[in-house]
């Protein structure tokens, strides 16, 4: 079968998701201010670096993990062989983080998203990408919904 580009309705669709994953509320799936970056941008890296528990991972860890996610799928989809992965690393050695490593963390993240955002945008290998791309959204709206629930104990709601 011919390499066949995917209809411009699901292309759009899927750039919303993502965008709405990491950028924006896109009236999808999330509430306003919700995305991933607009979360991070809440988080210092003193709460970044707090366990959940002692059997759950920092939210910097969380953080590290989305970004490793998304430059793996990138270099797939690049038709790049990363060699080994180790799944676990990040979760055995990501932690506490200074307010410099923090900040370089979120921008590694967003440079990580651009880089995915522009290679599906040239449309180069699109039956191929589609899997990861999907992926990505899917893994990282999980990885959100963790960041957004470790949250739920680090920044108790306060009564007004």
């Amino acid at each position: 079968m011919a390499d066949q580009s995917p209809s411009q309705p699901f292309m759009t669709d899927l750039f919303r998701l993502l965008e709405e994953t990491f950028e924006q509320h896109q009236g999808i799936y999330l509430d306003k201010g919700t995305s991933l970056f607009e979360t991070l941008d809440t988080i210092s890296a003193q709460e970044a670096s707090q366990p959940v528990s002692a059997t759950c991972a920092s939210i910097a860890a969380q953080v590290a993990h989305v970004c490793f996610y998304v430059e793996l799928l990138t270099a797939y989809m690049r038709g790049e062989e990363p060699g080994p992965v180790d799944w676990g690393e990040i979760w055995r050695t990501v932690e506490a983080v200074t307010p410099e490593e923090w900040a370089a963390s979120k921008q590694r993240l967003r440079a990580s998203y651009e880089q995915v955002m522009h290679l599906l945008k040239s449309g180069d290998g699109w039956n191929d990408a589609m899997a990861d791309a999907l992926a990505i959204v899917v893994h990282t709206a999980y990885h959100l919904g963790e960041i957004r629930q470790a949250l739920c104990t680090l920044k108790p709601a306060v009564d007004n």
